[in-house]
């Protein structure tokens, strides 16, 4: 994460740059796996749809690099379960061609492969759900061999299948013999009724503390560190509220997600609880929930008038994923409003887009003016469309050195950190937040502008955020 300062007098701008898993958690992360045999693993792991893109792209790939770094127990077992007939080798070969070791895990690199490989299996479950888990939870006692062990399932399924999937596993796979934590996958339905069920299905089978609904995006750099540049940093926490921020705009420009479901609904709705939340009484994940619901239930409904949505002009020759005669938004920007003490009338503004200048993940915090400000000449141009502002940054991806995201998030619920996942009531405050305007749109109330592929995005972005009095700024 890159934090810099613009239009500061001298000496700004001045800029920070964090790379990696945040310091505090490889410092206070410490693996205390219980030893109980040479062979006999005190944690197993479940991939259910294991030769799916998602397990062989990014999954196995996360899992190693833990493994590599010894936040796995060394003789961990991992099992990779689909309907296809397989062998253990032949699911071995699959992953071992996306398994790369970072430029800082290039000590025995080989040889930490092939014994995560020889860790890894693989079970046909067929198509018959309750069968295949109950031939799942007999691999893993197989190979636990009758000793406590504690069991993560990911499933990485479509959401069709979810639902069966769950109920099965929860009926016929956890462990007696220690905890069970269940991994989901976006999206967490489609709209408020459809989360309320499948929300309500799952808690009929599971406690809440056992579902982690992942959202990798969450996962990076930037919010891994929001909670220690607000809470642990003296400059920072006495000027977050309305007293001193006059904006804050969370900006994500990114290829190949739903834009208002998946992207805005998870990600820049979170985003924005951990930037506004009051400081919670403990980094406990429950105690951090606690307080980004409290956020997201202040949230104001979000009104179709403080709404643009665009769609890139696609043409024949571009590969994209947007039919050329369809109102699917490919943009959307909005301006949110908190009603409590600390954030009144200080607008949030939200710019999520595909197909733009450059990919961009980033959060701008403008601050008001200095009254009487002494250098209302000096700076060379009018002061009154200059702004201050605190811009906090992702680095690129580099996925041959950075951590990727989804190694932190798995690394969270080894520890049972939840405070990355959403909780069903961060569900809820979320989906009411956003319900207006997908109403809207699912009536074709609200037509999307165009804009070019490769450019800014809408010009009516540009006079939403005039209209709320902000200053439109972009590198």
């Amino acid at each position: 994460m890159s934090v810099s300062f613009s239009n500061f007098p001298a000496p700004f701008p001045v800029s920070f740059l964090y790379m990696g898993l945040p310091t505090s958690k490889l410092q206070a992360h410490s693996p205390n796996f219980p030893v109980q045999s040479d062979q006999a693993p005190s944690l197993c792991i479940a991939v259910i749809g294991a030769t799916g893109e998602l397990a062989r792209r990014k999954i196995f790939p996360a899992l190693f690099a833990l493994y590599y770094s010894g936040f796995l127990p060394e003789n961990v077992g991992i099992v990779g379960y689909s309907r296809k007939n397989l062998t253990d080798e032949d699911l071995r070969s699959i992953i071992a061609s996306t398994l790369t070791c970072r430029i800082d895990h290039r000590e025995n690199c080989g040889g930490k492969i092939d014994a995560f490989l020889s860790r890894t299996y693989y079970l046909n479950g067929g198509y018959d759900n309750r069968e295949g888990m109950l031939k799942l939870s007999a691999l893993m006692e197989h190979i636990e061999g009758g000793f406590e062990a504690n069991r993560i399932f990911y499933l990485s399924v479509p959401q069709e299948a979810l639902l069966d999937v769950a109920s099965t596993l929860a009926i016929s796979a956890q462990t007696q013999k220690g905890w069970n934590r269940i991994i989901i996958e976006k999206p967490f339905g489609f709209d408020a009724l459809s989360s309320h069920w499948l929300t309500k299905a799952l808690l009929s089978k599971f406690q809440e503390k056992q579902l982690y609904r992942i959202d990798h995006l969450l996962g990076r750099n930037l919010i891994e560190n929001l909670t220690v540049l607000r809470f642990s940093n003296l400059i920072f926490e006495p000027l977050w509220s309305r007293t001193y921020i006059r904006s804050i705009q969370v900006i994500l420009y990114f290829d190949g997600y739903g834009i208002i479901r998946d992207i805005v609904h998870s990600h820049i709705l979170q985003t924005i609880a951990l930037l506004a939340m009051e400081p919670p009484i403990s980094l406990n994940g429950e105690d951090i929930r606690n307080e980004k619901v409290k956020v997201l239930r202040s949230i104001r409904r979000l009104e179709p008038s403080n709404v643009i949505l665009g769609q890139y002009k696609a043409t024949s020759d571009d590969k994209v994923d947007v039919k050329l005669n369809s109102l699917t938004p490919t943009y959307f920007a909005a301006v949110l409003y908190i009603d409590n003490a600390r954030w009144d009338g200080v607008p949030f503004l939200i710019k999520a887009g595909m197909g733009l200048i450059k990919h961009r993940v980033e959060i701008r915090i403008q601050f008001r003016h200095v009254p009487g400000n002494i250098y209302h000449d000096r700076f060379g141009h009018n002061i009154n469309l200059a702004t201050n502002e605190l811009i906090l940054r992702d680095v690129p991806d580099e996925a041959i050195l950075v951590p990727d995201s989804y190694e932190h998030l798995l690394l969270d619920v080894i520890d049972g950190d939840n405070h990355l996942f959403m909780r069903s009531d961060e569900l809820t405050a979320a989906w009411n937040i956003l319900n207006p305007v997908l109403q809207e749109i699912d009536k074709n109330n609200i037509a999307p502008e165009l804009y070019e592929l490769g450019g800014r995005g809408p010009v009516g972005a540009y006079y939403l955020w005039a209209k709320h009095g902000v200053q439109w700024t972009e590198d």
